[in-house]
């Protein structure tokens, strides 16, 4: 846990991790990225300006079915982190208003198409590459080649070797269905999905858990976005990344304001200083290899090379929309997750 992260803000977490709202003086976040980047974050921003931050860390569905649950009594401010295609949802269904920061012009230029499809209700503040990461160490005394394309993963020999989230509350599973989808067509991808099933052993909640399993060698592979994957290698665990050959999907990870929030003008607040290239650099040091949206902040030195990697042209206004991600979901539960 940081240093920086001081009593003040531990008792604001404690807080909201037991339902209460944050009072006027404080700040309410929901915090869909790693829990040592929102801690860090946190802390940073109560130093730089005197507010508690009361944080949640919650994965990116479960972040948006709260925020959707509260939203005729809204309990947090600002939902940070987290796949944009849900932060484009909650835009769609007015959970979250548009704002206007004056660090916009700091951006990348993908961060503000996030802003743009979103008409100003979200902005993106990192992008991450979706793919998986294998143990090494198992490969090796299994024999086995390690998959380097989304139909390797329907090898017989990975039978019970793959995890990967449950894409209702993981928006790294969300990413991965919607990508397959753009990249099989719907209909393929559900058959491709249906193909692997077997050598799923288990549809975990969070997106992280599949690989931090692999990393501990619980099982062999776990499809994640791949900075999580290399936070696992930096940590020292014997895991390697992968970006499939045939194509994949990316997130550009967003950030909104939630509509009738309790603190509304410290919100904007936050929101304009978690822009700047002060704040975007945390994510480093907190362990987190995302490549930042500001322009002045360097991709960590590990993170996959963008020009380098083959991505789809991901429609994010498609797979964000309430009707589209609403159908994918469903077809999901009733194909997929009600086998199980």
């Amino acid at each position: 846990m940081p240093k920086c992260l001081n009593r003040a803000t531990l008792t604001a977490i404690g807080l909201i991790a037991m339902g209460a709202t944050a009072s006027a003086d404080e700040l309410a976040i929901y915090c869909s990225v790693q829990q040592s980047w929102c801690e860090a974050t946190a802390a940073a921003f109560s130093a730089a300006t005197g507010v508690d931050v009361a944080m949640q860390r919650k994965d990116t569905g479960a972040a948006l079915a709260q925020i959707r649950a509260e939203s005729a009594n809204p309990r947090a401010d600002v939902w940070w982190g987290g796949s944009g295609d849900a932060h484009i949802q909650a835009a769609s269904e007015d959970l979250t208003v548009a704002y206007e920061s004056p660090h916009t012009n700091e951006l990348q230029d993908w961060a503000l198409e996030q802003y743009e499809t979103a008409g100003h209700k979200t902005i993106g503040i990192y992008s991450g590459v979706l793919g998986w990461g294998y143990n090494t160490e198992f490969f090796e005394r299994e024999g086995l080649e390690p998959p380097l394309a989304w139909e390797d993963l329907a090898r017989t020999e990975y039978e019970g070797e793959i995890q990967v989230a449950n894409p209702n509350t993981s928006g790294t599973a969300y990413t991965a269905l919607a990508t397959l989808v753009q990249l099989y067509g719907e209909d393929g991808a559900f058959a491709f999905l249906e193909k692997i099933d077997d050598n799923i052993s288990e549809y975990t909640q969070s997106g992280t858990a599949g690989i931090r399993a692999a990393a501990m060698g619980e099982t062999g592979i776990g499809i994640a976005f791949l900075h999580d994957v290399i936070q696992q290698a930096a940590a020292g665990f014997p895991v390697k990344a992968v970006a499939p050959s045939d194509g994949t999907g990316y997130e550009i990870g967003s950030m909104s304001l939630i509509a009738g929030a309790p603190n509304p003008e410290v919100a904007k607040k936050f929101y304009d200083w978690a822009l700047t290239a002060e704040a975007q650099s945390l994510a480093l040091d907190a362990g987190a290899y995302q490549i930042q949206a500001n322009k002045a902040v360097a991709p960590p030195p590990e993170a996959p090379k963008l020009e380098e990697t083959k991505l789809i042209d991901y429609d994010f206004a498609k797979y964000g929309s309430a009707e589209t991600r609403t159908h994918l979901l469903k077809r999901w539960d009733d194909e997929i997750g009600s086998q199980r």
